[in-house]
């Protein structure tokens, strides 16, 4: 999630074909607009696809999840509170202060943020304000689950995603303080990267000034990372090793260049290992090898987005808005539904 700062059109990616961008697929039907830069794209993105608006009127939406209710949960982060949508758009109000109660001015990103599906039909959610992430049982009372490392507050708690041996993984950049870096209430040195697995808690990643969006590719040997610094818009790709531990970062994708609104946000992988990214002007669609296949391009710019319904349909938590675009290829599962 990140600068609101409207900028102009998009260039390419460096490594990607340097062939002018093709013009927005024309569109009779939904919203925004549909870039289609390799053949490939049309296999994920069928052709007559068209991006709907579901629902809107919110003031900074993020961390998406579907549930089995069928009904998708997402966080307002500024208006701090969690909502839950139908494909209908039918909205209802879950959570009051779902970050935790703040004195801080408007505009501030005091709320929750991303979600995940815990056991047992829990959830984690991130919270800003309390700056920890809790859980949320069926009857949406929360209970701190994870609060410091080494005896330090976190930062703000962004995202969050579970690898298929139990290991909960989950960024810490400091969005949720008012000064950032330079808030006097920051206890922690860097903004990282963080495992948690066997009650053991450990610093994986510390060197990314704003570790947010993350996810792993289908036979979970590639750890993504989205880092949301204007200075450098990149997307990371490392090994995970056999311990969870994860190395060898290289950039798998550069923006930095881009001057469309946004910055790497939130991110889901495919089960062929395509990667969506939400980045600048919309859903970046990378394959596997960080070759920038096309954009879904909504009317506002996303900060992140969940498979949902059948697997096959992608919501999009876009600034003020929900929006959806049913796809040809499934999303990688959760641990947990």
């Amino acid at each position: 999630m990140k600068s609101l700062t409207i900028f102009s059109a998009a260039v390419l990616l460096a490594g990607c074909s340097q062939a002018p961008a093709p013009a927005p697929v024309a569109q009779t039907q939904g919203v925004g607009s549909i870039v289609r830069l390799d053949p490939v794209f049309d296999s994920l993105v069928p052709k007559d696809a068209i991006i709907e608006k579901v629902g809107g009127g919110f003031q900074f939406t993020e961390g998406p999840l579907w549930r089995p209710d069928g009904h998708l949960w997402f966080s307002d982060v500024m208006g701090n509170v969690v909502r839950s949508i139908t494909p209908a758009g039918q909205v209802e109000v879950l959570i009051q202060n779902s970050g935790g109660q703040s004195s801080a001015p408007p505009g501030s990103f005091i709320g929750s943020n991303a979600m995940v599906a815990d056991k047992d039909g829990y959830v984690l959610l991130c919270q800003h304000t309390n700056r920890d992430i809790v859980r949320v049982a069926k009857d949406l009372t929360m209970t701190p689950y994870l609060q410091k490392y080494q005896g330090k507050r976190f930062n703000s708690p962004n995202d969050l995603v579970y690898k298929s041996d139990g290991a909960l993984y989950f960024t810490d950049p400091p969005y949720g303080l008012l000064k950032q870096d330079d808030d006097p209430a920051k206890e922690l040195k860097f903004n990282g990267v963080f495992r948690y697995a066997g009650g053991k808690l450990e610093a994986v990643i510390q060197d990314l000034t704003r570790p947010n969006g993350l996810a792993f590719s289908p036979d979970e040997k590639t750890f993504y990372i989205a880092n949301s610094d204007e200075k450098r818009k990149v997307w990371m790709r490392y090994d995970v090793k056999p311990d969870g531990t994860v190395g060898n970062g290289r950039v798998f994708a550069d923006v930095t260049a881009e001057k469309e609104d946004g910055l790497p946000d939130g991110m889901k992988v495919d089960t062929m290992g395509d990667v969506y990214g939400s980045g600048p002007g919309g859903v970046w669609v990378f394959s596997p090898e960080g070759k920038h296949l096309g954009t879904i391009k909504p009317p506002e710019t996303p900060a992140n987005c969940a498979w949902a319904e059948d697997g096959k349909t992608l919501y999009i938590t876009a600034r003020t808005g929900v929006y959806r675009i049913k796809l040809a290829v499934a999303g990688k599962k959760a641990l947990y539904q």
